[in-house]
This record gives C-alpha cells, sequence and structure tokens, in this order.
C-alpha cells in the first residue's frame, strides 16, 4: 500500500508531466532565444575588440606611411582599412589622412574619393564636416564653384560655423562675387575667438577687399 508521501510525489510528478507538457516547448524556445542572444552578444564583443584591434593597427602602419611619404604604401593600408575596418573610428581618422597624402601627391581624384567614404561613414559629425570642408577646397582648387557650395550646404556643428563662412567665401570670391565673398568673411571673422591664429588669415582676406573688421566691429 502506498504511503501518503508516495501519493504525494506521484502527484506532483504528475502536475510537473502536465505543466511540462503545456509550456515545456514554450521554455525550450525561450531558452534557446536568450542562450543565442548570450552567444551572439559574446560574438559582437568579440568583433568589435578584433576590429578595433586591426583599425588600430592599420592607422600606426598608416600613419607611419603618410610620415614617410610612402603615397603607394598610404594607398594599399587605406584600402585594407576600407576592407578590414572600414567602418571603426579610426578608419575615418586614416581616411581624412590618406586623403591628405594623395592630394598632396597630386592625386586629387583619389583625394576626394577618400573623403566621400569619410563623409559617408563617419558616425561623428565632426569628422563629417572636416571631410566636407576639405571637399569644398578640392572643388574650388578644381574650379567646380558650384559642388564646392553644394559640399557647404550641409548642417554642420556650431564649432564649425567659422570656418564654413570662410570657406564659403573663397568660393565667393572666386566667383566674382566680391560683395558676398566679404559678408561671408565678417561672418567668419566674427564668430572666431580672437585667439584663434585663423582669425588673422581670414582678416588679411577682409583687408585685400578694403575692410578693417577691427573698426568695423567697433
Amino acid at each position: 500500500m502506498a504511503s501518503p508521501y508516495d501519493l504525494q510525489e506521484q502527484e506532483q510528478l504528475a502536475q510537473i508531466k502536465h505543466f511540462w507538457a503545456r509550456y515545456g516547448n514554450l521554455i525550450t524556445w525561450l531558452l534557446i532565444a536568450v542562450l543565442g542572444g548570450y552567444a551572439a552578444w559574446n560574438g559582437w564583443q568579440y568583433w568589435q575588440r578584433k576590429t578595433a584591434l586591426e583599425a588600430a593597427t592599420l592607422y600606426d602602419e598608416l600613419d607611419r606611411a603618410a610620415r614617410a611619404n610612402d603615397v603607394d604604401r598610404v594607398r594599399r593600408v587605406w584600402s585594407d582599412m576600407q576592407k578590414q575596418a572600414g567602418r571603426s573610428a579610426q578608419a575615418q581618422q586614416a581616411g581624412l589622412l590618406a586623403a591628405r597624402v594623395l592630394h598632396d601627391a597630386g592625386a586629387a581624384d583619389e583625394s576626394r574619393e577618400a573623403l566621400k567614404v569619410v563623409v559617408n561613414r563617419a558616425a561623428d559629425p565632426g569628422v563629417v564636416a572636416v571631410a566636407r570642408l576639405r571637399l569644398a577646397g578640392l572643388e574650388l582648387e578644381a574650379g567646380d564653384h558650384a559642388a564646392a557650395l553644394k559640399w557647404l550646404e550641409a548642417s554642420f556643428p556650431a564649432e564649425y560655423a567659422a570656418l564654413v563662412a570662410d570657406r564659403r567665401g573663397d568660393v565667393l570670391l572666386a566667383q566674382g562675387q566680391a560683395e558676398a565673398a566679404r559678408q561671408a568673411y565678417q561672418s567668419a571673422w566674427r564668430a572666431m575667438s580672437p585667439e584663434v591664429d585663423y582669425r588673422r588669415i581670414v582678416e588679411a582676406k577682409l583687408n585685400a577687399l578694403g575692410v578693417d573688421p577691427t573698426r568695423a566691429s567697433e
């Protein structure tokens, strides 16, 4: 004859079996989802660390190539970085560096393409702003004033307003619009802190247009 304890155990087992029959599949899938998510998170973290390490190594190599003025090596490393760590922060800084080296080497088209990669991929608005300003400068050098102004039409962080106004003044002056250029330079001069050395360059541009901004601001 079964004891009360045996009957109680059998009842508990029956309840467990009933519960598992009803909810077992759901619990299994929930566990799979949780464990799968945990594994994916670990995999993502590992990939992030691996990418960051690769990006740092490649940037260091690119920096050495740039300092050595080894243009072919800069091209190779920049290409590798786009393939292996194209979305990393280091890659966007590398794009700016590669663009400068390529420009100095007379490869304006390649420099332009590197800057466009930065504009399209960089998450940092400041990095994008620098790339846009440099692209406007390249188009100004190429004599494509409309393209230069187009790169300056985007929204820029407030701290870049003075530089954008200055570059717009350069383009307008190249177009022969002296009065519009003067206004742009004055906006740039007013927006710059007196401690900024570049303000003196803007002041010189205004002087060349017959304007003394120090008197105009009195």
